[in-house]
């Protein structure tokens, strides 16, 4: 037999993945981002995952008896001129596996839908299928895992795969996307990584109510940590825009008078998870204030950081 063999259940090398896709390094945003959706749709890179969700598929919860579940990887949903980049962790079994559409029909969606409406960057508070009418407004929201998981824990080797698809919406989105929220650690995980693979090392947590820029200009060598509020921004970067990242070649301005290119500002917040709402560890006002902070930002540039609420008698714990 030609090809390397391999364990039953074992996910192949990240390599699988095609890389960048080239429609986005001509601009054409809407374009790539289809293209990324038909490979992420098509993958069936990961045993575990793959067998889990045709298997919930074909079960179906009996509240859902006459649903078509979608049942296949799941891809992002939004603007593909997203300055609000949302990432969460992994499909629901019996929400965006069932509906195909990420955060939809589902209590985790009904709780940041209706934050995302409130703050501006919904069409509605509502998602409850793929063709309800809701619209994103200058937002995005992935994942760092395309399939449900079993028990919603994805393995390190799964997400290591799904890892190309965000890097390869990332270099689509970045240019415009000024705030990402990650909900939850292992998002949080995730982005961290993919930005430190693009060479800007670890951000720096801004304290509440620090100056706008406070922080942004020193390396940062330790990992931070995650915290519900936390509010991290990357060390300011030395290289400057030109005339020929402009296409203006008769620009008079030389790069010594430019500001740096503009970094996103990171959000943390706690998965809005059964787990996190149904025990107070997650209000709405938390939640709430979170996507409140990331339209100031979007609107408004880099404002000083505001303190986020904190759940009665909640102490700042790591999110999960």
């Amino acid at each position: 037999m030609n090809g390397s063999q391999r364990q039953p259940g074992t996910v192949p090398a990240a390599a699988a993945v095609p890389p960048c896709d080239p429609v986005a390094a001509a601009g054409d945003a809407a374009a790539a981002i289809a293209r990324i959706h038909q490979d992420i749709v098509a993958c069936r890179r990961c045993p575990r995952l793959v067998a889990y969700t045709a298997q919930v598929a074909r079960t179906r919860r009996r509240a859902y008896r006459d649903w078509d579940y979608w049942g296949r990887p799941v891809p992002g949903f939004g603007d593909p001129q997203a300055r609000l980049l949302v990432v969460g962790l992994a499909p629901a079994a019996h929400g965006a596996n069932r509906t195909g559409r990420m955060f939809t029909g589902d209590s985790s969606g009904d709780w940041l839908y209706r934050a995302l409406y409130r703050a501006g960057f919904a069409s509605q508070p509502t998602a409850t299928h793929r063709d309800d009418g809701l619209r994103l407004h200058g937002a995005y929201i992935t994942a760092a895992c395309r399939c449900a998981p079993p028990d919603n824990k994805p393995s390190r080797e799964e997400l290591a795969a799904c890892s190309a698809f965000l890097r390869r919406e990332l270099d689509v989105l970045w240019p415009g996307v000024r705030v990402i929220v990650c909900l939850g650690q292992i998002a949080f995980d995730a982005v961290l990584r993919q930005v430190r693979d693009r060479g800007l090392g670890w951000p720096v947590e801004v304290p509440p109510g620090a100056g706008a820029l406070a922080g942004t200009n020193r390396p940062r060598p330790v990992r931070p940590r995650f915290r519900h509020g936390g509010e991290y921004r990357w060390p300011a970067p030395s290289r400057v825009p030109t005339a020929e990242d402009s296409g203006d070649p008769g620009d008079p301005a030389t790069p010594g008078e430019r500001p740096p290119l503009p970094l996103p500002v990171l959000l943390a917040s706690y998965h809005p998870s059964r787990q996190n709402t149904q025990t107070g560890r997650l209000t709405e006002a938390m939640f709430d204030a979170v996507f409140r902070r990331a339209r100031e930002l979007v609107d408004g540039g880099y404002l000083p950081a505001a303190p986020a609420p904190a759940a009665p008698g909640e102490s700042r714990r790591e999110g999960a």
